[in-house]
């Protein structure tokens, strides 16, 4: 385990000033515990049913065609095949709404699904029995025309599709009042063919105002605005210009959905928030909401976060007492410290840590920086801070669901407004659930260092995570542990 941040100390890049209380101009995200909790998930597309469709019919038609002729499968294996490369086809993102698809694009992903999807079934059926082995002229034959149908029948609905968008647009919204937003109200005004009729530009934040020439869109300013604007155009589309970084874009984020939105987000030719989906007159776009589905190995990577910590809790329980104890002991009552942090998809939750220094008001805590070095600092705040025993408290975030043992490091509200600012790409880092340690800090980078390297290796970390990473990390930090490695 291993510290960055903490309670209070010297400021980070001169005086912070009297805190800015600028209240948001839409609701805090919901968390599970409120009633209300509950997303309006925005519907599927009827081009994406309408793909669905054509996959099964291309397939039936392929195996009508092909297969009945050249090999004597059973239904049980021809059925376990189509179902295969239906879900092989969902894994590779080919039933996800995103704007201007093209049939084309789609044919090596069509390929390799009906490809792995046929090889297996042939395989087992072969080796279950040696009669109703698949020829592999055939299986090529079955590959090739499921994949000319598929193709065939996916451009034809996308076709349809720019017909009817062209005749009866979906109102959307544009989130921003910079130039790009401009140039993309304009672009979507004059192509329906992307099938979206920008009705207004949304504000990011209170004080955002717009540059260059005034919009000829109505700007939305607060959660009232939008709400009504949703309601009165039927608004079904929301388009970023910027990934949703700091607490105000986030909640912003979740209104939209919570309305029913499907949120977008565009960017240039790297788009950190998510892979390109899409394009919108050569913006790169991007599906934000709702998240992805989790995949089993993320599912796994929950399940282990909640029995490690269970585990670790049970059996560290004497040491967690005998911490607490000592920091009783040594600096008085208020044994734990509660901080607000941010953590995935810019939702904020309360991270717990053993006290190591008592700040002098809330906004001390929430906008200084580093304790290494602070003189008010007790021996046994010291040896806590040194050895990372401060952070055992957060394996109870971590079963409560707030955080990963591995993931980027949670910040304070006030420096994720402050770092997504100055660096681009720091609020991609909010893609998954922030951890107890992560890649950058068993590289070293805790403590004072260099915000945009640990931005770089937790973006990498997101890109490449695997349940071998997150192993692999975990023994690093034992290990730096040992050698006493903490900040």
């Amino acid at each position: 385990m291993t510290a960055d941040s903490t309670e209070t100390s010297g400021p980070l890049t001169g005086p912070a000033g009297p805190p800015r209380k600028s209240p948001l101009p839409f609701p805090p995200p919901r968390t599970a515990a409120d009633p209300g909790a509950a997303r309006r998930r925005p519907r599927r597309g009827p081009s994406v049913r309408a793909a669905l469709v054509s996959d099964c019919l291309a397939m039936t038609a392929a195996l009508t065609l092909v297969a009945s002729e050249t090999t004597t499968l059973p239904p049980t294996a021809l059925a376990a095949g189509l179902l295969a490369v239906l879900a092989l086809n969902r894994q590779a993102g080919l039933y996800r709404s995103r704007p201007s698809p093209s049939g084309l694009d789609e044919v090596p992903a069509l390929f390799a699904s009906a490809a792995l999807a046929w090889a297996v079934t042939a395989a087992l059926a072969a080796s279950a029995d040696p009669e109703h082995a698949m020829a592999l002229p055939a299986l090529l034959s079955l590959l090739t025309l499921h994949t000319v149908l598929a193709t065939a029948g996916r451009s034809a609905t996308y076709r349809l599709r720019r017909v009817r968008g062209r005749r009866r647009p979906r109102s959307t919204l544009i989130v921003g009042l910079g130039p790009t937003s401009r140039t993309l109200a304009a672009a979507l005004l004059a192509r329906p063919e992307y099938a979206m009729r920008p009705v207004g530009l949304v504000a990011c934040g209170p004080g955002e105002q717009h540059v260059g020439e005034p919009p000829r869109l109505p700007v939305l300013r607060t959660s009232e605005d939008v709400t009504r604007a949703v309601i009165q155009n039927s608004v079904r589309d929301a388009v970023l210009t910027r990934p949703p970084a700091g607490p105000e874009l986030a909640a912003l984020v979740d209104h939209l959905a919570s309305l029913g939105c499907a949120v977008w987000c565009v960017g240039g030719p790297q788009l950190p928030a998510a892979r390109p989906a899409g394009q919108l007159w050569g913006f790169a776009c991007s599906r934000i909401l709702p998240p992805p589905a989790r995949t089993p190995a993320h599912t796994g990577k929950r399940a282990f976060d909640m029995a490690s910590s269970g585990l670790a809790l049970l059996l560290l329980s004497p040491l967690l007492a005998l911490c607490a104890l000592a920091v009783r002991l040594s600096d008085g009552p208020g044994v734990l410290f509660r901080q607000e942090r941010v953590g995935r998809d810019g939702r904020p939750f309360t991270v717990l840590k053993f006290r190591t220094l008592r700040p002098t008001d809330p906004y001390e805590a929430a906008t200084r920086w580093s304790v290494a070095d602070d003189r008010r600092m007790s021996a046994v705040g010291h040896w806590m801070r040194r050895t990372s025993l401060d952070e055992l408290p957060q394996l109870w975030n971590v079963l409560r669901g707030d955080m990963s043992l591995v993931g980027p490091r949670p910040e304070r509200p006030f420096f994720v407004a402050r770092f997504s600012e100055v660096h681009p790409h720091y609020g991609a880092r909010h893609r998954m659930p922030v951890g107890i340690t992560g890649l950058a800090q068993v590289h070293g980078l805790r403590g004072d260092t260099s915000i945009e390297d640990r931005a770089r290796f937790d973006n990498h970390y997101i890109d490449t995570w695997s349940p071998w990473l997150d192993m692999s990390i975990l023994l690093r930090t034992v290990g730096s542990v040992f050698r006493q490695g903490g900040s």
